[in-house]
């Protein structure tokens, strides 16, 4: 099995930008195309549900054809989904996604935080690759996070509260573990179901967030600064004729 393997001058490290980032968490090319030229993303997000829902095959093949599609869009970086049956499955799997670093692009290799999971991101990150944790859903799983070193940890907020917890109290609560630990992990909040979630959990310190199309239309939508913009194009029109 041909591991993804990086020399240690070669090695890019995980950069660790202040601020806001925000990603698009789709596997809609079309998405790809409307959004990122606005420049506000930093890059995407996918895994194997958002590809079912795009129609689109989880093979390696069209893997590799998405991310060219993403960088011709644009895209910085990438979190690709590793997925197989064993942790050897896995392992191979996310090799390959990682030595899609080679078009252009940062690729994020994403795993489950399962107790199988865990030893499959280890094997990956010992051999150089960037990791994301997913599928976080209790602080409890941030330790684990925190303790691995991940460069993202993503906790699922709809899913949370879809089942019956605060999600927003909840992942809170991670971030305090992370900030308190001074681990370099950062909290990756997915699942978002509208804009309020972003701007709520935003005004309370966190900074990292990936939502879909609809989040991303709402965000965006303005209805006073649409007017505003129609009278702007108005009066200047009238001036110039």
């Amino acid at each position: 099995m041909d591991l993804f393997e990086m020399a240690d001058d070669e090695l890019e490290l995980p950069e660790n930008i202040p601020g806001l980032q925000l990603y698009l968490d789709s596997a809609d090319v079309n998405d790809w195309h409307r959004f990122l030229p606005l420049g506000v993303f930093r890059g995407i997000t996918t895994n194997p549900v958002l590809l079912e829902r795009a129609l689109q095959p989880c093979t390696l093949p069209n893997l590799e054809r998405l991310t060219r599609e993403a960088v011709d869009c644009g895209c910085g970086e990438i979190h690709l989904q590793t997925w197989g049956k064993t942790e050897e499955e896995m392992i191979n799997n996310g090799s390959q996604l990682a030595l899609m670093a080679g078009l252009g692009i940062a690729v994020l290799v994403k795993v489950p935080a399962t107790e199988m999971g865990f030893k499959v991101a280890e094997k990956l990150a010992s051999s150089g690759c960037r990791i994301t944790l997913t599928g976080i859903f209790n602080p409890n799983q941030i330790f684990l996070a925190a303790g691995f070193d991940a460069d993202y940890a993503a906790p699922y907020l709809g899913r949370l509260d879809d089942a019956g917890r605060d999600g927003q109290a909840t992942i809170l609560k991670m971030q305090d573990i992370l900030d308190g630990s001074g681990a370099t992990t950062r909290l990756l909040v997915a699942s978002l179901r509208n804009a309020d979630q972003v701007t709520q959990l935003a005004s309370q310190g966190l900074d990292t967030f990936t939502f879909n199309a609809k989040v991303a239309e709402q965000l965006l939508t303005e209805k006073l600064t649409i007017e505003a913009a129609a009278d702007f194009q108005r009066a200047a029109e009238a001036m110039t004729e």
